[in-house]
């Protein structure tokens, strides 16, 4: 029987059992990596340094990439260490940061979504009140109040779970630290005062999705009431690729959490969770990139003034 305090490291699930496997999650790994950097790189340059993007949609989808960019630097350069070096260690000091960031990171995006849900809502359906509504100090302060929420959620939760005593063993099923996984190796019944956090955090996060689903009820209902194709398209342009992101956010992460145990199996969690945590950083960018026009040309526009620059 060992407690928390004898634990001086966690090991992490492996990526792959062969050493070339392990090279080729290394290098996927760096390529989704590289790609999330560039993207969301690009999408925070872009943003910054044109002024007619200075705009509500614009700002939180800043913040929204400066998320991204947390939770992937969050998890990959660690992965990527341990299939090059063909190690599965992380310190217990490393492990409590890395869940802390990634708990912070992933909240404070959902809570982005969710503004920026409220952004495109009062946009269409509340269109005289834009300005009023969604002033410059409103947006800092609404970006400020996502970034905190996600930050005293994640506080509230690593002290907690690093609090409790640990006896079944170092090993998690994870590839990164995670704190369901965490919670997994204690043997206190002060886990039930997790439990309380997770309902609480529960509630959160169900009351974020039910104000998603009314606002795009709201959304869809006065697109279909705008006479003219053009304002569809306009419309259809600045919604959907949120909508997109929401989903892909919403539905890995339920599934990673909320599977069966009957059809869970170590490749399929391993997948999974790669799917949640690594995959939409890279394509968020993507998805705003393709579908925003705009933001397509302001793009163009500064890659073209780098390139003549050099």
């Amino acid at each position: 029987m060992s407690n928390s305090s004898s634990i001086r490291h966690f090991l992490l699930l492996a990526l792959a059992d062969t050493r070339q496997l392990q090279l080729l999650h290394f290098c996927l790994l760096l390529g989704i990596s590289l790609a999330a950097l560039l993207g969301n790189g690009l999408i925070i340059s872009t943003v910054a340094c044109g002024h007619h993007l200075h705009t509500p949609m614009f700002f939180f989808l800043l913040n929204l990439a400066l998320s991204d960019l947390g939770s992937i630097c969050t998890t990959v350069p660690k992965a990527m260490h341990n299939s090059l070096w063909d190690t599965r260690s992380i310190s217990y000091t490393g492990c409590a940061a890395q869940a802390f960031l990634m708990f912070f990171f992933l909240g404070s995006e959902y809570f982005l979504l969710t503004i920026m849900c409220y952004d495109r809502y009062v946009s269409i359906c509340k269109p005289l009140h834009y300005g009023t509504l969604l002033g410059s100090r409103a947006c800092a302060h609404m970006a400020a109040a996502a970034w905190a929420s996600g930050f005293l959620n994640a506080l509230m939760h690593t002290a907690n779970t690093f609090s409790l005593p640990l006896c079944h063993g170092n090993a998690l099923g994870q590839f990164f630290c995670e704190i369901p996984q965490i919670l997994k190796l204690s043997c206190s019944k002060s886990y039930f005062r997790e439990a309380g956090l997770i309902v609480v955090s529960a509630f959160l996060g169900f009351g974020c999705f039910v104000f998603i689903v009314f606002s795009y009820v709201q959304i869809f209902r006065a697109v279909l009431r705008i006479p003219s194709e053009q304002g569809w398209h306009k419309a259809f342009s600045t919604c959907l690729p949120h909508l997109f992101v929401v989903s892909l956010f919403l539905s890995t992460a339920t599934f990673a959490h909320l599977k069966s145990p009957s059809i869970s199996s170590p490749s399929l969690d391993l997948s999974v969770s790669v799917l949640y945590s690594v995959v939409p950083p890279a394509l968020n960018p993507l998805i705003y990139s393709l579908r925003n026009h705009e933001l397509k040309i302001a793009m163009r526009r500064l890659m073209t003034g780098c390139f003549q620059e050099h």
